[in-house]
This record gives structure tokens, sequence and C-alpha cells, in this order.
């Protein structure tokens, strides 16, 4: 029989090993961002307890308690923008139309272009997408022949203009022409591109892959495989692909818990990542700098005006250089992935444009020169697939398509271009060019005395809206008739190319400057001193809480339903009690 003093030695020991834990999860919820983004389960939870409400006609116009008149305004304004752009883009819009219920992903994107309790009662011309069958320069043209500035960046595919593009597929084509599609067998090109990757990146050794989701999964598992670690780290708001494995929180279904969400530019999470021993890698997306620990910007989300991005080079740099110092120290595998911003921040790409090296890089999009490509780079030590003394212990990873002839032919004239001095000189000038841009657009939006405002990375834009609002999504649609083409996002991200001239630059602002006018002129920046941030979002609260539990309706009240708003019968305020508020 054990013993008082054993017995006494064995519950001490639990308790020690209980409070032990208890620290360690302590210390690892403390480095996770404050909000639903840095806590991935609480997030998918909660995902699941909103209900989908939307706005009646009335409510549409006037869920920010604005008088009549104002409603007035914004219903006449809906139906002149809906009716001119039926009229301008027929044909695209009977095109677009025509798939709408066969492509998932046109069912998506037409679905989140706005915040969801609009999305029913919006016109259809503006929930679907585009469709453009010619391009030139910095531009695209429809099918109805509308010629407008590509905002959209082709998902950062665009760095150097259109005709760029189309000059690589065509060189590339000659050059691969006589192989064709041979699968398996190597184009010789590919020996110069794995020589051009290795001297851009730094690192040893590269492999293909046919995206860059794809060349992220691979940089994961590698490090995975040869630190026998079971977890990676990627920050709060990173994005890195689609695949469950570095998107845990909202839209994933995988159930292993394996990825820690830390919180970006905290003192706390470089110390978990010195203390534990469980951590394979640190994933790094360049553009997190420009919204940190934040979701990219997207109009979906734009339920009030506090939208906030911005970008300090100074900060973040210092904040990689100290990660980069723990990574090493702890043999933790730190991968930068440019799938993104690669070969746009600078030839070197985000390695040159903030001064660390990598163990690991992944590339896409533009490295194609046209065509869709996945790259990974790393050392020799960490890209092996196999154990020398250990034969059947490999990290298996081949693609059909990894080494198309066809891809490597449009990258061999992507790769001996950006060596050309005409680029290399744009290298140089670019980040420079394109702050002194964007302070040139801020100061003509002040002189407007519009409540936009634009931040920038490099040639990645957001705009920033300065006074509250719940309208500001309309902005989009007014963009797009004044002939800027954007992305199924929104305004959150203008992604422009090196191809914009200072010339078609100024244009830009002038048409941006033109569509902000008829966005005001349309009522929907109507101001109220009733209407915060603050209050619109507790608004919104209200709304979905009424929307999830029906019986609450009569007993919550928001503060601008308690001004008169009838959430979801779209009943009109009255006006005699918003006459003083009319300005």
């Amino acid at each position: 029989m054990m013993s008082a003093i054993s017995l006494y030695a064995l519950a001490a020991a639990v308790s020690f090993y209980l409070i032990y834990k208890a620290q360690i999860r302590l210390q690892l919820s403390r480095a996770k961002h404050a909000s639903l983004r840095g806590h991935s389960n609480w997030s998918r939870r909660i995902a699941r307890l909103i209900p989908f409400f939307s706005y009646d006609e009335a409510g549409f116009f006037a869920c920010d308690g604005a008088p009549l008149p104002v409603v007035q305004q914004r219903r006449n304004a809906l139906q002149q923008l809906q009716a001119r752009t039926e009229r301008q883009c027929a044909k695209t819009l009977d095109h677009c139309r025509s798939i709408q219920n066969n492509v998932s992903d046109v069912k998506f994107t037409s679905r989140y272009r706005v915040p969801f309790p609009f999305s029913e009662q919006l016109p259809e011309c503006f929930r679907l997408g585009s469709m453009a069958e010619e391009t030139r320069g910095s531009q695209l043209k429809d099918l109805d022949g509308n010629w407008r500035y590509d905002l959209s960046g082709s998902y950062g595919v665009n760095v150097f203009g259109y005709d760029f593009y189309k000059q690589c597929l065509e060189e590339g084509i000659e050059k691969t022409r006589a192989l064709g599609p041979v699968l398996g067998i190597y184009h010789p090109l590919i020996a110069e591109n794995v020589e051009a990757i290795r001297q851009i990146s730094g690192l040893d050794e590269v492999s293909f892959h046919m995206s860059g989701t794809e060349a992220v999964m691979q940089a994961v598992r590698l490090a995975r495989y040869h630190s026998g670690k079971t977890h990676l780290v990627r920050f709060c708001g990173a994005y890195h692909g689609w695949w469950d494995g570095v998107q845990p929180g909202i839209g994933n279904t995988r159930k292993a818990r394996d990825v820690y969400t830390l919180a970006d530019l905290s003192e706390r999470s470089l110390r978990i990542l010195e203390s534990r021993n469980d951590i394979a890698c640190v994933l790094i997306n360049p553009l997190q700098a420009f919204h940190p620990n934040s979701d990219a910007p997207s109009d979906t989300a734009l339920i009030a005006s506090d939208r906030a991005n911005g970008f300090d080079k100074r900060e973040y740099t210092e904040w990689l250089h100290r990660l980069k110092a723990v990574c090493d120290q702890r043999g933790i595998v730190l991968i930068f992935d440019e799938v993104f911003a690669g070969f746009r921040l600078a030839y070197g790409g985000a390695q040159e444009f903030y001064g660390v090296h990598a163990d690991m890089v992944t590339y896409g999009k533009t490295l194609g020169g046209g065509l869709p490509v996945g790259v990974l780079a790393g050392t020799h030590r960490l890209m092996a697939r196999f154990k020398d003394d250990q034969p059947v212990n490999v990290s298996f990873a081949r693609g059909t398509f990894n080494s198309h002839p066809y891809v490597m032919g449009a990258m061999s004239a992507f790769l001996n271009r950006i060596r050309q001095a005409e680029i290399q000189q744009q290298y140089r000038d670019s980040e420079s060019l394109w702050n002194r841009r964007v302070a040139q657009f801020n100061h003509r939006l002040r002189s407007e005395k519009l409540p936009l405002q634009i931040t920038n990375l490099h040639s990645i834009l957001s705009v920033i809206y300065t006074q509250p609002s719940r309208y500001n999504w309309m902005f989009q649609f007014y963009l797009r008739e004044a002939g800027l083409e954007l992305s199924w996002t929104g305004t959150g991200r203008l992604i422009m190319s090196y191809s914009f001239s200072d010339a078609e630059f100024d244009d830009v602002i002038q048409r941006f400057v033109n569509a902000a006018h008829r966005m005001q002129e349309g009522g929907w920046w109507w101001q109220s001193p009733a209407l915060t941030n603050k209050a619109i979002k507790r608004q919104f609260l209200v709304d979905m809480l009424t929307a999830r539990f029906p019986a609450l309706a009569g007993r919550i009240r928001g503060p601008l339903i308690a001004s008169g708003r009838q959430k979801r019968t779209g009943r009109a305020p009255d006006q005699d009690q918003y006459s003083s508020k009319v300005g």
C-alpha cells in the first residue's frame, strides 16, 4: 500500500504538472491576437452562429437612419447608376449571367461583393463579375468595348503591364513549340530558370508546382519532415493560400490542430517561439506588413468606416530581423511566402526589400510570365525529400503538370526580361515613385474635401474612409462606371502595375475623384451626429441578434433603431424625427 508520503509526493507532482501546463497554455493564449482572427476555433464556432438576414427595400436605403429626402436621393441614384450600367455593359452582363449559376467561383464572388444584409436588394448588374476580351498596357476592354484602367492586378500577376506578359507568352511558346506539352521529361530551359531563381533567392535548390498554394504546402511539409516537429506558426490575418493547413479559422474544415496563429509585431509571440519545442516553421507573407493582425481589406466587410491599414517599413523590417534571429537560435524554418508580392517589391523580392534572408521562399503569380506556377526555393538540407540512412522514409511530392514546357518557356522569357537595364532601373525607382504618387493622390482628395484617403505598400493601394458610413461599399460601383476595374474585393486592395505612366496615374486620380463626387451626390455619405462607427457596429450587432433570436426584436434597441429605423420591415423613419440632422 502506498504510504501517505508517497501519495503526497504524487499529488504534488501532478499539481505541479497541471500548473505548468496551464501556464504554458496561458502563455500561448496571450500570444494570440485579442480579436477573433487570433482565435481560430472560436472564430469558426461563432461563424456558424451568425444568421443570414437581409434588409428589405426600404431598410436597404435607410439602415443608417437617414431622413426621407436622403432615402429618396439614394433610391434615385441607384436606379440611375443601374440604368447606366445596364446600357453601357449590356453584352458583358449577358455573358456573365450565362455562367453565374454554373461556375462556383462566380456564385461565391457574386454573393460576397458587399456586406451580406445588402446583397439580396443590390441590383443584379452590380453582383455579377466582369468579362474582358482584350488588354493593352494598364487597361482592359470588356465585351462592350469599354476600356478601363486595371486596378485588379490579376491577383498580383500583373506587375509590369499586360503587353509585357503577352510578349513573355509569345517568346515562351516560340522557345518550346517543338516539344509541346511533354510531361515528366524536362525541357532544357529548366536549367537556366533554376539558376536564375537560385541567384535571385540566394538559396540552393528549386522545385516547381502548379500554384502558389501548392508551393506553400510543400514548404511546410518539408519543414516538418526535416525538423521532426509538428506545428507551424502563421501570424494573425495572414493569407498563405486556401488549403486548410494554413487557414485554421473561418473557411477551414480540417480538425487537426497543428497551427499556431500568433499576433504580428508582438513580444509575446517571440517568447512563444523561444520557449516551445514543437514549432517546425514560421510563415511570413510580406504583404501582411500592410495590415498587421487584420485580414486583407475587402468591401464585403465594410460595415462601418473603421478600415485601417498602413505600412511602416522601418517597424516591420526591425520585426523581421528579430524574428529571423529567434528562428535561427531555435532551429525553426523561416519561410517567406512571396507568392503574391514576389518580384513586385524588389528584384530580389521581400528578402531584398526588408534585408532579411529566409530559409525557404515560395513564389508564384508573376514568375510564370503569365502562366500559372508555384515555385519553392530552399537550402539543400531542407529541400531533400528523402533521408540517406532511411531509404523508405520519404516526403513525396510530385505533380503531373510541374515543370510544364510552356510554363518553363514563359518563365524563361520573364526572368530574362527583368534582368534588362530598363527593368532594373524601374526596380530602383519604384518604391519612391509609388510613395510620391500616393502622396499626390491624397493631396488631391484633401483639396476636393472628399472623405477618402489612400494608403499603400509600394504599388499596392487601399482606400480608407474617413467619416462614418454604412454605404462605403457602394463606391466600388461608381469607380467601375468611371473606368476603373477592381477585383471582386472592391476598394480594399488596388493593385497597380509598373506600366502606369504619370499621365495615366493622373487620369486614374481624376476618374477616382469624379466617382467620389457622384457617390456624394447620391447621398451615400450622408452624415448625422448619431452616426459614429461605434454606433454603426452596435446597430449591426443588434440586427444579427434579432435575426438570430426574433423574440428579442422588441426588447433590444440599438442607437439607430431608437432613432426610428425599423429593421427588416423597412418602414421609413418619420421625417420629423430627423429634421434636426439634415445637413
